[in-house]
């Protein structure tokens, strides 16, 4: 099935437009592999949870977010539940003020009905008429859509790096950074400066982000909360509420609607 479908993402590349839209539809647990593209990507579901991990870390994007992927940057997508991939391929070399870096974007329902209609939208469509001016108003969407914070970058120091790790295969682990600097043998100070050097966030912001990006594959996959939350380090479930809430906006139990 995966060489179908690279086969498939070559007829969407090899294209003299600006702009391709592909459909494709995984079972729950199964992945891509790593693989790259030579243009930008918007990947999107219609239904389903994917988990993109890469070099530079791992996206969590539900049904009501998207994931821009720079040109080139090699990853591998993850599906919890059936998920329905509807994704955009859009030559940033022709398009200008798309977003810089790979990020999660909100998926607002113009946007969202605009990628599925994209997809039905043959590769080589004609310029100046209708196909055209869905693609340009798709980009419009786009360029305005709110970035979200749902990446968890990995570190290369490999002392934090350490910390890091355990942090996602244990994220109740409630060790504050000076007693992982003991733990390291070096000051709490070093490993503050580590973590803003090597992730642009602070060790607490690192944490917290790891528990929801844990917490959002866990809901995904329809957990309850109160058990994702104790897993997650919190002591109830009203905190972990709270947390959530302030981060996104919304209660976890509305996240995936």
């Amino acid at each position: 099935m995966l060489n179908e479908i690279t086969r498939r993402h070559l007829d969407f590349h090899d294209t003299e437009r600006a702009m391709a839209a592909m459909e494709v539809n995984y079972p729950d647990g199964s992945s891509t592999g790593l693989h790259a593209h030579p243009r930008g990507q918007l990947l999107y579901a219609i239904e389903g949870v994917m988990i993109v991990r890469s070099t530079i870390g791992t996206w969590i994007v539900p049904p009501n977010r998207a994931l821009w992927l720079t040109a080139g940057l090699e990853h591998e997508v993850g599906m919890a539940g059936e998920v329905k991939i509807r994704t955009v391929f859009i030559d940033d070399t022709a398009v200008p003020d798309l977003p810089g870096r790979t990020c999660v974007v909100e998926v607002s329902p113009l946007l969202r009905e605009l990628i599925v209609a994209a997809v039905k939208i043959r590769v080589d469509y004609p310029q100046g008429g209708r196909d055209e001016r869905l693609m340009r108003l798709l980009i419009d969407e786009l360029r305005v859509s709110d970035v979200l914070p749902l990446h968890l970058p990995v570190p290369h120091d490999p002392r934090i790096k350490a910390v890091c790790e355990t942090l996602i295969e244990n994220p109740a682990e409630n060790a504050t950074a000076e007693q992982w600097a003991r733990r390291l043998d070096v000051t709490a100070k070093t490993v503050h400066r580590l973590f803003a050097k090597e992730t642009g966030m602070s060790f607490a912001q690192w944490r917290q982000q790891a528990r929801l990006l844990y917490a959002l594959r866990r809901i995904a996959a329809g957990e309850r909360i109160i058990d994702v939350a104790f897993d997650c380090g919190y002591a109830s479930q009203s905190a972990f509420t709270a947390m959530f809430r302030k981060h996104f906006g919304i209660p976890p139990s509305a996240f995936y609607r």
